[in-house]
């Protein structure tokens, strides 16, 4: 009896920890009631199952990130999965008929409309002034525009396929609102100053032309998925860069950066010495407000972690050739680009909206 009641004392005091662990810490909450939604969706149509199975394997890497202590590479993902769980929260709550009927579906769409209506308008470049460190910035500048787009897109994806899933859009639009207001919460005073974003066109422009430089078969159809998430990217930093939200378009283009150098010709297998690389880069991440640099060297740092037995860590070693190398060079005055040829071709790579 005296065990079994130690026992119950000790399962008591850990319960407790994890409850004031999750009140301290607006992350851990968050992502403890994302479990909850996902844990308990019932549904058994097959758009919630594929949804749920996403938001499932998206929650493990977060979970990862926390438990490694990664908190930026955690809040990264968090703003993918927060529209696997917003979609699947609002599917539950809908009466069958704007699942199954366009006209109800349109009728829906058109009142969320009206409570979306601040969210859908172009966004200020002054959208995230004062939120510090500067990874919050560019996180939360990044998910500004993507309310917009899931919105507008909803609804003829709802007409062109089926009610639900155009209602999976939606769902996706009030997740990214809702992901925007969670990064302001999470603002506070950095150690240390952040260096000045500038106008990164000129270097999305040349990895643009990389990208299409690389977009050759065998690659081009070996690798296609990999080329469309690349250029999604891209795409993503310059209307980002175009609606002067800096702090976001810096962070997606290095994100491209790192999709895009495994798929260049003669792109080789990690270096064994990468561990030390990353080591011996990281001490110019000081004395700064360089969190989005320090965002890049997590990722490195996971990707590692997450491939030490194989020796495939391509991410890492994209970020230690390139991409921090870009992060930094992003932070100095930009150079001038030399003149080139005039493009006689466009290649539009298609990718529906961030999916």
């Amino acid at each position: 009896m005296m065990r079994q009641r130690a026992w119950a004392a000790a399962l008591l005091a850990g319960a407790l920890v994890s409850r004031a662990s999750a009140a301290t810490d607006p992350m851990r909450a968050e992502v403890d009631g994302w479990t909850a939604i996902v844990r308990d969706d019932r549904a058994t149509d097959d758009l919630s199952k594929q949804v749920r199975d996403g938001a499932t394997a998206g929650l493990a890497h977060i979970e990862q990130a926390l438990k490694e202590g990664r908190r930026s590479l955690a809040l990264l993902r968090m703003s993918s999965v927060a529209n696997d769980v917003a979609a699947l929260r609002y599917l539950k709550e809908r009466p069958p008929q704007q699942r199954q009927d366009v006209a109800a579906f349109e009728v829906e769409w058109t009142r969320l409309g009206g409570v979306l209506a601040p969210g859908l308008k172009a966004p200020s470049p002054a959208a995230f002034d004062g939120v510090r460190p500067a990874v919050l910035r560019a996180i939360g500048e990044a998910s500004l525009p993507q309310a917009g787009v899931f919105y507008h897109a909803s609804v003829e994806y709802g007409r062109s396929t089926t009610p639900d899933s155009g209602l999976y859009y939606l769902g996706a639009a009030q997740g990214q609102r809702d992901f925007g207001a969670f990064v302001r919460t999470l603002a506070e005073a950095p150690a240390a100053p952040a260096p000045p974003v500038r106008d990164v066109s000129g270097e999305l422009e040349a990895l643009q032309d990389d990208l299409l430089a690389a977009y050759r078969p065998p690659a081009s159809v070996d690798r296609h998925r990999e080329f469309i998430v690349a250029n999604s990217t891209l795409k993503e930093a310059r209307e980002l860069q175009a609606l002067g939200l800096r702090h976001g378009a810096l962070l997606r283009y290095l994100q491209a950066a790192v999709r895009v150098a495994p798929l260049r010709a003669g792109a080789t297998a990690p270096d064994v010495a990468l561990a030390d690389t990353l080591k011996a880069m990281a001490p110019r991440l000081d004395g700064a407000d360089h969190s989005i640099g320090r965002l890049l060297l997590e990722w490195a740092q996971a990707d590692l972690a997450e491939h030490a037995a194989d020796g495939q860590a391509l991410i890492a070693a994209a970020i230690a050739s390139d991409a921090l190398p870009r992060y930094f060079a992003a932070l100095e005055p930009e150079r001038p680009r030399p003149d080139g040829p005039r493009p006689s071709v466009t290649v539009t790579l298609v990718r529906w909206p961030y999916t």
